[in-house]
C-alpha cells in the first residue's frame, strides 16, 4: 500500500528537495531557463512538499498576494508519479493553507495542456494566454467560500 503525506517544506532538507523537483521538471524536462524558475517569492513563499513512502514526489508553493488572494504556482510531480492524484492532492492542499490564513480565493497562470485539470478542481480560466518562459499560460481563478 502507498503512503502519500504533503507537508510544509520548512526543513533545509525538505526545501532542498522542492527545489530538486523543480529543477527536474521545469528546468531539465521543460527547459525553463534556470534564472526563470527560481524568483523573488521563493523566499517568503510556502512551500509544500509531497513524500510517496517517504521519497519526495511533488511540490507546489503558496504565495500571499496581500489582498486576499493566494498565488498556486510551481506545481510540479515527477513523471513516475504522475496521474495517480498527487497533482490534485497538491492543489488541495495548498487550498486548505490559503483557507488557513484567511484567503477567499486561489489564482494560478496555468501551462495551456493543463487547463483541464485545473478546471475539473474547480478553477476558471480568464484572459488571454500569455507566455512565461516560453510557455503559453493562463490566469485561472477559484474563490474558496
Amino acid at each position: 500500500m502507498t503512503t502519500t503525506e504533503i507537508r510544509p517544506a520548512r526543513e533545509e532538507h525538505d526545501r532542498a528537495a522542492v527545489f530538486v523537483i523543480r529543477g527536474a521538471v521545469f528546468v531539465a524536462e521543460q527547459k525553463v531557463p534556470i534564472e526563470e524558475e527560481w524568483d523573488e517569492r521563493d523566499p517568503a513563499a510556502e512551500h509544500l512538499l509531497a513524500l510517496v513512502d517517504g521519497a519526495p514526489a511533488g511540490t507546489v508553493r503558496l504565495v500571499d498576494q496581500g489582498d486576499g488572494t493566494g498565488l498556486l504556482g510551481r506545481m510540479a510531480v515527477l513523471p513516475e508519479r504522475r496521474g495517480d492524484g498527487l497533482g490534485a492532492a497538491l492543489v488541495r492542499a495548498a487550498e486548505d493553507r490559503a483557507r488557513a490564513r484567511g484567503l477567499r480565493a486561489v489564482e494560478l497562470h496555468a501551462q495551456t495542456h493543463a487547463l483541464g485539470f485545473y478546471e475539473r478542481l474547480g478553477y476558471a480560466a480568464h484572459g488571454e494566454e500569455f507566455l512565461d518562459a516560453g510557455i503559453p499560460h493562463r490566469h485561472m481563478v477559484r474563490d474558496l467560500a
